[in-house]
Parts: C-alpha cells; sequence; structure tokens
C-alpha cells in the first residue's frame, strides 16, 4: 500500500515539472492532476475517469501505471465504473413487512435521482459555459497503458548504475535547458527522466545501462542529446 497522491506529486516535482506541463503534455486539465495529487477523486466524474487519470498521469511521470490503477482499486474502488468517484452502494437489509418496502422503495428511488443529480454536476463543474466543462475523453485503451500519453513529443529514459558509479548530468530540450538531475548514480541505482529531448552529460557511461522508450540504448561519453530517434553525440 502506497499514497497515490504524494508519490504522484513527488515524481513531478523531482523532474522539475510544473503542472501545465503535465496538462500540456497528458491533455488532463490541471485542476483535475491536482486533484489526483490532493487524492480528492470526488472531484472527477466518475470512477472510469480517475482510472484512465491515474493510469495516464503516472505514465507520464515514468511510473507504472497499472500499479497505480491496481492501488486505487483496492483502495477506493466501489466496482461500479459509471457511478461517481468513490460512491458505494447501501448495504442490503432483511426482509421486511410492505410499508417498510415501501419506504426502501421510495429511499431508492430517491437515492437513483440524487446519483443522477450527481452526474450532472460533475458534467457543469468546473464552469458555466460549455467551453469550461470538463471534455469528456474514454480512458486510453489498454494497448496504450505502457507508453507516455504524448507519444510523438515526449520520450522516457531510464538510466541505471550496473557496473559502478557514474556521474550524470541531465537537462530537457538542450543543454541550456531545464536541469532533472546532477550528481553520482551509485551502483544499483536508476532513475527515470522524460521530455521531448534529453541532453547529458556523462562520466563513465560504461557503467551505465539505458533505456530509451524500454528499449535498451548504448550511451556515448561526453555531450549526448537523445531524441525519440535514438541517442547521438554532441560536439
Amino acid at each position: 500500500m502506497f499514497a497515490i497522491g504524494s508519490s504522484l506529486r513527488e515524481a513531478r516535482v523531482r523532474q522539475g515539472l510544473e503542472l501545465v506541463d503535465a496538462e500540456a503534455a497528458t491533455k488532463i486539465r490541471a485542476k483535475y492532476l491536482r486533484a489526483l495529487e490532493d487524492e480528492r477523486f470526488e472531484l472527477l466524474p466518475s470512477q472510469a475517469y480517475v482510472k484512465g487519470f491515474v493510469r495516464t498521469y503516472a505514465d507520464y511521470l515514468g511510473l507504472d501505471g497499472q500499479l497505480y490503477v491496481d492501488e486505487f482499486n483496492s483502495r477506493f474502488a466501489s466496482g461500479d465504473d459509471d457511478a461517481p468517484a468513490l460512491a458505494r452502494p447501501g448495504r442490503p437489509r432483511g426482509r421486511a413487512g410492505p410499508e417498510v418496502e415501501s419506504t426502501v422503495v421510495l429511499v431508492a428511488l430517491a437515492g437513483i435521482a440524487a446519483v443522477t443529480a450527481l452526474v450532472v454536476v460533475a458534467w457543469k463543474w468546473g464552469g458555466g459555459s460549455p467551453a469550461e466543462r470538463p471534455t469528456l475523453v474514454a480512458p486510453p485503451p489498454a494497448s496504450q497503458a505502457n507508453r507516455p500519453p504524448s507519444a510523438d513529443a515526449w520520450l522516457s529514459l531510464r538510466l541505471r548504475a550496473v557496473r559502478g558509479d557514474s556521474w550524470v548530468r541531465v537537462r530537457r530540450r538542450s543543454r541550456d535547458g531545464n536541469q532533472l538531475f546532477q550528481g553520482v548514480l551509485r551502483r544499483g541505482e536508476a532513475r527515470t527522466f522524460t521530455g521531448p529531448r534529453l541532453h547529458l552529460l556523462l562520466g563513465s557511461p560504461g557503467n551505465l545501462e539505458a533505456r530509451l522508450n524500454g528499449k535498451p540504448v548504448r550511451l556515448k561519453d561526453g555531450r549526448v542529446l537523445v531524441t525519440r530517434r535514438g541517442v547521438r553525440r554532441e560536439g
């Protein structure tokens, strides 16, 4: 068991990302991403949204999206993906007399009306005009579960020190871009970095095992630029 929201926030902050960066890449509105980080799942329209957004956001941050969905299912899911987030069905009661049964039916009808009202409110939440309402997008299919949501623009690079320590500096986009990490990867330590391009300055690259979008790649000594097409040395 782990904290879904805080681990998502820590992964984002560790990579130097702002919520607006994640919003642009995942196409999920920043207020929903913040709700995920705060574990305020009731602010999303339904559990289907929560699961789809959790998977997409975790994959974007280089985490295991399915692991986060499984954690949500084990702790929060009610078993009805069409119900509002975290809605729990009432416990069945024993059979009672006709008057009690009539009361139960009325209460059940009232409950259905309340759930319908909540769904309508969830649809309209976020603003009064249609442009402000959340766009209803189906959760990503299973075939996309293990790749970043913006596959055409972003890459994921995993570095692991397997043969010894290695000094590493990683910047996003170029040698003057936002610095994601600078320091020594100790033997056995691993880190994952994401971005449209990554600029690396490496010491002892032979000690590192690198995987670009899950596929092994060979690193070069000195300054290296990593794109979705591969790795090349820079002057």
